[in-house]
């Protein structure tokens, strides 16, 4: 761009007509950024308060909704009351309020609580044995001495009132409640022997099954936050068959359903809720509609020694479209899928749970699925005959009292709202670029309003929250454009190492390192063709840079071979789809004189 004030001597002829028009718009914007800056310092902070919960749930095509038919997103995390002792674990640690408030500030929006059958069909658990005789029975001293300091209100309290207590103590702060029925037998799940996996097996009796259902459906029919009920978690083991399938699920839908029309009913496959292939070509035949969804569980350990042992992109490619033939193909049939178990060891040394992860996220954002992490609980009373197991799956550490790992809580943020959905449609659609090994977006940091107005090319690109991101659309010829910046900006990148950067106009948005293509097997490779080669083997891929903020490009790893040495996470970037209302990171004024200064843009740019 050409130098804006020339001193006289060098253009005598233009001095004072230029001079003088070169002042009037320069003078505007300067007001402009004034009036900005000013406008900035005025905003108001904004205060989120939690979501009135939903009167109802129901289903439109693959999305749940409200009463109003608004998209209602499950943002869940599991927490287990079906093991022996059959209380909602941590009570010993901290109390339940404290428990329930923290759920709702981690960001979670409801819980799968599990329970097993007999809390509800046996007397000898349900009313006639109280907490502190379930611990003193198992001899869990420490957990009964921990619940006394904690919960002593809960102590003397038959089991299945103390799990009521805690489905209101989550209503009270706002949590929703998806009631998981997870075994039969109280205890740890789930082998394929242990007596609990399928109808007919020695621990689960459907008619048993049934009955437990109605009553919980019916007992928690008149609390407001318990949303939805799902059936049985993981069935499995060797009697398992279609059939059978088919006439208990549909019985056990249209029980609860007759005792508690509210709530909806999540339906688990096969094999461990990772088969739900047979219905395209046997759909469910219940009497109701609208009221039904159906769960998958992901994890690393579904796919033995794969993610450790091979290249990453490959293997996400491979068994991402097995979860989608299996069970995620439903969405695009009209049916709701809830992700009811995903989740990593949270210590960070589990390197198939790392490679996972990026995977999983980005399809569930991809997707923008339901979901429930696994887990809330930092350690458990007993499992497996071990008291105060860890659980390094928690979000919680071994005490309660803190996250295990402040960066495992970063990385579902951007997955616990929305991306789209009924009455979600706030902007026209564009795209979302989400790092998900973070959990974190592409955004712009702008230093000044001067810099957003005149300096357009130095704004700087990072990883950010992705509720502060921007509207990118991804056109036909692979550009990634900004789409509401009031003149055309682009993508692009410098080369080897450089920080990418914005291309401002024609010229910035031209030629091949302003063109962006989906690469590798995985299609989480954002890159462009090196400038020096037009081999594959020789692109540039989106990363971020070493202060873990900061975006480059360096030479795309792992597009082909490498095996399992190669790790290429940090370079994978979706990009998601939204209609979610954009959030405007200078002032409210700035963006309401957009349309000004998309006029004025073509007097500036003629002058100069």
């Amino acid at each position: 761009m050409s130098q804006p004030f020339l001193p006289a001597s060098h253009h005598p002829q233009f001095v004072t007509n230029r001079a003088t028009t070169m002042a009037r718009p320069f003078f505007l914007v300067s007001c402009l950024a004034t009036a900005f800056a000013v406008s900035c310092c005025h905003c108001h902070n904004l205060v989120q308060h939690a979501a009135a919960l939903p009167q109802s749930l129901s289903t439109s095509s693959r999305w749940i909704v409200d009463e109003h038919g608004r998209r209602v997103k499950l943002a869940c995390v599991n927490w287990p009351s079906h093991l022996e002792p059959m209380l909602a674990e941590g009570l010993s640690h901290r109390p339940l309020d404290a428990i329930a408030a923290d759920v709702a500030a981690m960001g979670f929006n409801c819980v799968r609580l599990t329970w097993p059958t007999f809390l509800a069909t046996d007397a000898s658990y349900s009313s006639s044995l109280t907490v502190a005789e379930s611990l003193r029975a198992l001899n869990l001293t420490g957990a009964l001495a921990g619940v006394a300091a904690n919960n002593p209100g809960v102590l003397e309290l038959g089991l299945l009132d103390a799990f009521a207590a805690v489905v209101r103590g989550l209503g009270a702060s706002g949590v929703m409640v998806v009631l998981d029925n997870h075994v039969s037998r109280p205890g740890w799940c789930c082998r394929g022997d242990d007596g609990n996996g399928f109808f007919g097996d020695a621990e689960f009796d459907p008619d048993v099954w049934v009955e437990g259902l109605t009553r919980m459906a019916a007992m928690f029919a008149g609390e407001g936050n318990v949303v939805a009920m799902s059936l049985r978690n993981e069935l499995r083991g060797p009697r398992q068959n279609i059939d059978d399938w088919y006439r208990y699920m549909q019985r056990g839908a249209e029980a609860v359903h007759e005792a508690n029309p509210h709530v909806l009913i999540i339906l688990s496959g096969l094999y461990n809720d990772n088969d739900l292939s047979f219905l395209r070509w046997r759909p469910i035949d219940l009497t109701f509609s609208n009221k039904v969804a159906f769960e998958v569980h992901w994890y690393s350990f579904s796919d033995p020694h794969q993610w450790a042992n091979a290249n990453p992109n490959h293997v996400c490619a491979r068994v991402a479209a097995s979860v989608w033939r299996r069970t995620l193909y439903l969405l695009d049939r009209g049916w709701p899928v809830f992700l009811s178990e995903f989740g990593v060891d949270n210590r960070g040394g589990n390197v198939a749970d790392n490679r996972y992860w990026g995977c999983v996220a980005a399809t569930a954002a991809g997707l923008d699925l339901d979901w429930a992490l696994w887990a809330l609980q930092g350690s458990y009373y007993l499992r497996e005959g071990v008291p105060g197991h860890d659980e390094a799956y928690g979000m919680l550490g071994h005490d309660w009292l803190s996250p295990r790992n402040v960066t495992a809580l970063q990385r579902v943020r951007a997955l616990q709202s929305p991306f789209c959905g009924p009455g979600l449609a706030e902007v026209e659609p564009y795209k979302v670029m989400f790092h998900p090994v973070t959990g974190l977006c592409v955004v712009r940091r702008r230093s000044s309003v001067t810099v957003m107005l005149l300096d357009m090319e130095e704004q700087t690109l990072e990883l950010g929250q992705c509720n502060k991101t921007e509207a990118w659309e991804y056109n036909e010829e692979h550009r990634l454009v900004l789409r509401d910046s009031w003149v055309r900006m682009c993508l692009r990148a410098d080369g080897d190492g450089e920080p990418v950067r914005i291309g401002v106009g024609r010229a910035g948005c031209a030629g091949a390192q302003a063109r962006w293509v989906l690469e590798s097997e995985s299609k989480l490779h954002v890159a462009v063709h090196a400038p020096w080669s037009s081999s594959r083997s020789e692109m540039l891929c989106l990363d971020v840079g070493l202060d873990g903020r900061s975006l480059v490009t360096n030479r795309c790893r792992c597009l082909t071979g490498g095996g399992s040495r190669c790790d290429p996470e940090r370079q994978w970037f979706k990009l998601v789809s939204s209609t979610r209302e954009v959030a405007r990171s200078s002032s409210v004024v700035a963006w309401l004189l957009i349309p000004m200064l998309k006029q004025l843009k073509v007097w500036l740019f003629s002058l100069f």
